[in-house]
């Protein structure tokens, strides 16, 4: 069995990192823990681009941990993913697997590859009341001001950065040592893709998406009782799938707006992980258009220097 407890897929979004990941995996006989804090939710398939048809690899299903395990509207947090990719890592390990997490949440990612003791952060009435009539750009510049960590990456809405300003605030006040995470020793793969490559992937992907039926998944959560905004709190394709879908915006501009979001929340992606090597991770970088056979022999390649 290598030295390394885990090897970590990262890169930003239509990266390539899911089939590489699986096909890591089939060649490694073992199994996938997700990284991507949408994901987990059950029904939100297609405007969080799970793509489980890339855990089957020729004709073989990779086991994969963490999606699927939520109720849209709930508000999953860092706390509660520490805990759950403990319980699906341990599992693997008793197992003899050498597990992979893959995903780009870079925040969910380095909470479990650096070890951080988190805590469970209550909500805070009073604090919440005083940003509310903030803009986002007003919160964001608040949330840059402080040193603790934090998923910027992901706030892209009102809700989302009151509620990380919330969680910098309480922890500013609490101890962050009271909870115990093992150092696991990674072997980090970054899926490095060419920018122009990227934004023609997404905007390929996106359309794909929408006539796969992206608005009717929306549509349908909605029609199941999930209020909108508490679609909307969850970003990116959810935010302005549900404006269209409640008259706000018109199609052309749920296009438009949306494709823009997505090449910025890729372009904070790689700002999150080149600033996870500059807090002293390191990063093996891969060419996202590499053959998988290739990207699979570098990692091997890093596994046997060990």
């Amino acid at each position: 069995m290598p030295n390394y407890d885990l090897i970590a897929i990262l890169g930003p979004t239509a990266s390539g990192k899911t089939p590489f990941a699986a096909a890591l995996a089939a060649e490694l006989h073992t199994e996938i823990i997700s990284a991507d804090s949408r994901q987990i939710y059950r029904g939100m398939d297609l405007g969080t681009g799970k793509d489980l048809a890339d855990y089957t690899v020729n004709g073989r299903q990779i086991p994969y941990h963490l999606i699927d395990i939520a109720d849209p509207g709930y508000k999953y947090n860092v706390f509660e993913y520490q805990r759950d990719f403990l319980k699906a890592y341990e599992a693997m390990k008793q197992r003899g697997l050498l597990p992979i997490v893959c995903g780009g949440t870079g925040l969910y990612l380095e909470s479990v590859l650096k070890g951080y003791r988190l805590m469970p952060v209550p909500e805070n009435t009073e604090l919440r009341e005083r940003l509310s009539d903030q803009s986002l750009e007003e919160l964001t510049e608040t949330l840059r001001q402080y040193k603790t960590l934090h998923n910027s990456t992901d706030v892209d809405t009102v809700k989302r950065a009151i509620r990380a300003i919330e969680i910098e605030e309480y922890y500013k006040q609490h101890p962050v040592q009271e909870r115990e995470f093992p150092a696991l020793n990674s072997l980090i793969i970054g899926v490095d893709i060419d920018r122009e490559l990227r934004r023609a992937k997404i905007t390929r992907r996106l359309k794909q998406r929408l006539d796969e039926g992206m608005v009717d998944e929306v549509r349908r959560l909605m029609a199941e009782g999930i209020a909108p905004e508490d679609l909307i709190y969850y970003g990116l394709e959810y935010k302005f799938l549900t404006l269209y879908a409640t008259d706000k915006i018109t199609y052309e501009e749920m296009f438009t707006e949306l494709e823009t979001a997505i090449h910025q929340f890729a372009k904070r992606q790689m700002t999150w992980f080149r600033g996870m090597e500059r807090r002293g991770f390191t990063i093996e970088w891969i060419n996202a258009s590499l053959p998988l056979e290739e990207k699979i022999a570098v990692v091997k390649q890093k596994i046997r220097e060990v």
